[in-house]
């Protein structure tokens, strides 16, 4: 067999194996005319919601949710045209989990970007429906892949609850014998209409890290309005913010909890185009607000602790 016909006949399997584990899945807890486990791309596994109150859909590959439109209104995550869905890679758009660090690994460069987590296929452990409002949970743990990278046990689960809101809860449990420190984010990619027009508030007067800028300490004056590439970590702020779009013509209520910093980035048009997962003009339809604890405000986790993120989004205008 040529390399050609192997490539074709391993796809053939792994397409086949997939598709059993989307049956078995779909038997323990697919929701009649709610929630299903359906292929999704490239054959990935994702469970689609469609509940009177929102649609939505989440990945099992980096417990990813890349879909979110309550009825009657426009999508609100942003998922690149160009994203690549395959294991070992992120899928660029949505809300990928970082975990247990945020961009490059500062001991080792040739680690993946923003941790393990987002690149890897989460269990499935639960879905609910209450009240207009589906609850999904997933679940990963510490093994020989990850241990390659950062020597601690961990188990984490995440809880997405798909409704009027949009609401994420992310839990660290420290299942080792020693602490350990870890950075954090739900790296939340909004869908917006033009990102040269809308602003961000809440955020007047906190300190930030301008990481275009050498990392320099500056503070926010006003609102955030993005004029050029834009990679801002803002520190000890808890703060609800405000995302105005003026061409979607809405408002959204970003929250969070157990969060001390937020991140707002942009590749804008230079970053854009070096990446390959991102078209030249796709920049334009996102702006990413992200709930996070990084840099100073990493968490140490003692042995058989817990530790939960929460962040959300409403649409309220």
């Amino acid at each position: 067999m040529d390399q050609l016909g192997f490539t074709s006949c391993a796809r053939s399997i792994t397409l086949g194996l997939m598709s059993q584990e989307i049956d078995a899945l779909n038997a323990l807890f697919a929701i009649k005319d709610i929630a299903a486990i359906v292929p999704g791309n490239d054959g990935l596994p994702k469970i689609q919601i469609t509940s009177p109150s929102a649609s939505g859909e989440i990945y099992l590959h980096g417990a990813q949710v890349t879909s979110w439109r309550p009825t009657g209104s426009e999508e609100v995550l942003f998922t690149s045209e160009r994203s690549r869905w395959e294991d070992g890679r992120a899928i660029r758009g949505g809300i990928p989990v970082c975990f247990p660090w945020f961009r490059g690994k500062a001991d080792n460069p040739e680690a993946p970007a923003h941790g393990f987590a987002r690149t890897r296929s989460w269990k499935l452990e639960g879905i609910g429906h209450q009240e207009g409002t589906v609850t999904v949970t997933l679940a990963t743990e510490s093994d020989d892949f990850t241990r390659r990278w950062w020597p601690h046990d961990v188990r984490l689960v995440l809880r997405v609850e798909i409704g009027l809101q949009l609401k994420l809860a992310l839990t660290v449990f420290n299942t080792g014998a020693s602490s350990f420190r870890f950075e954090e984010a739900l790296h939340t990619y909004h869908h917006v209409g033009d990102v040269t027009q809308v602003s961000v508030t809440g955020l007047d007067g906190v300190m930030f890290l301008d990481n275009t800028d050498g990392n320099h300490e500056k503070v926010q004056d006003g609102d955030v309005v993005m004029t050029a590439q834009t990679d801002n970590a803002y520190l000890n702020t808890s703060s609800t913010l405000t995302l105005t779009d003026p061409v979607l013509q809405r408002k959204l209520r970003i929250e969070k909890r157990n969060s001390l910093t937020t991140v707002v980035w942009n590749p804008w048009d230079t970053g854009a185009k070096s990446m390959t997962d991102l078209g030249d003009e796709e920049w334009r339809k996102m702006a990413c607000v992200e709930a996070s604890n990084i840099l100073s405000a990493a968490v140490t986790l003692a042995p058989s602790d817990a530790h939960t993120m929460e962040a959300s989004i409403a649409i309220i205008g």
